[in-house]
């Protein structure tokens, strides 16, 4: 099952907007319904709208002849999500062989989705290895929003590290925070662990820090939207309060991210544009009103973890410990 693919001249993906009550796959054959799956986040996870805006090129690279129209929708597609670099870098890559043609452009989206399979693998190899070490036999994790296959292509982030454990017979036991507004936790998260035949828990956001207090997780284990070149971690809201419990509880916050979410050309996550979204994902649940009519929200989509706050990045090419303090 592959999140985001190519077949017979369109883009595919799995609508992650209605796990798990169902399992549809949508067909996307425009640029315009590209940024519209990536803006709803019917496909989302940096890596999986990475190769998604990189095929969207390749969608107008064979629909588009005019240089300007081009241009137009490489830029849409480019700017349909702020925060995670992976978008940006995507359809760069794609456009970048817009003048050898539209051949040659999806040949690049194609590349791209290849490497970001290939680099699954390695991040869950390495990150079980350095959970183990880190942790000893049977580590229990927490985890926060989804990393799983559904944020990449397959296999996943730091949800493939669990499931590398899990295959191992290594795993003590994982913990799903529940990711407020949208719950990519508790429906995504959770849909990926059972399929995978992996026995969870489901937890608020706010019982992370506590349930790490009482010593019922030995590390905490996320994903990353963008890596700072200084190491601040940009991910979902609710992983900077993870963050601070597991430095308050003494136990490894682990980050888990492929090279291609390591943007060495921001210097930190104060340079980093931080999407926010409509204040219905927070006051409203598909489309029952949880607050007063008159309440307002503030809905920041991801929040910024100083880089002194993380133990080690695993990506997929090797582990970059914190230096010691």
């Amino acid at each position: 099952m592959r999140t985001v693919d190519w077949v017979n001249g369109a883009v595919e993906i799995i609508d992650q907007t209605v796990l798990p009550a169902q399992e549809r796959r949508l067909r996307l054959s425009s640029v315009d319904e590209v940024v519209d799956a990536i803006a709803r986040l019917a496909v989302r996870g940096a890596p999986a709208i990475g190769v998604a805006g990189a095929l969207g090129v390749a969608l107008a690279a064979r629909s588009l002849v005019d240089a300007d129209a081009l241009a137009d929708a490489v830029h849409r597609l480019e700017t349909a999500r702020p925060t995670a670099v992976n978008l940006a870098r995507g359809v760069r890559l794609a456009a970048a062989a817009i003048p050898e043609g539209p051949e040659a452009v999806l040949a690049a989206a194609l590349a791209l989705r290849d490497a970001e399979i290939a680099s699954a693998e390695g991040m869950a190899r390495l990150g079980a290895d350095l959970i183990t070490e880190l942790c000893g036999e049977r580590p229990r994790l927490l985890t926060h929003c989804n990393t799983g296959g559904l944020a990449t292509v397959t296999g996943g982030t730091a949800l493939g590290v669990v499931a590398e454990l899990h295959r191992r017979g290594r795993l003590g036991g994982v913990i799903a925070s529940e990711t407020r507004p949208l719950l990519q936790g508790a429906r995504l998260t959770a849909w990926e662990l059972g399929r995978l035949g992996i026995p969870y828990r489901v937890a608020v956001d706010g019982a992370g820090p506590f349930l790490m207090a009482r010593g019922e997780v030995d590390a905490v284990i996320v994903g990353a939207d963008r890596v700072c070149a200084n190491g601040d971690v940009v991910n979902k809201i609710g992983t900077y309060a993870h963050a601070l419990g597991a430095q308050a509880a003494g136990i490894p916050f682990v980050v888990v991210a492929p090279e291609s979410t390591v943007d060495e050309q921001t210097a930190s996550g104060a340079a980093v544009p931080i999407e926010d979204r409509a204040a219905d994902e927070v006051l409203a649940w598909r489309g029952v009103p949880i607050a007063p009519e008159d309440a307002d929200a503030v809905n920041p989509a991801f929040d910024v973890t100083p880089n002194a706050l993380v133990t080690a990045l695993v990506t997929d090419r090797e582990v970059r410990r914190a230096a010691p303090r």
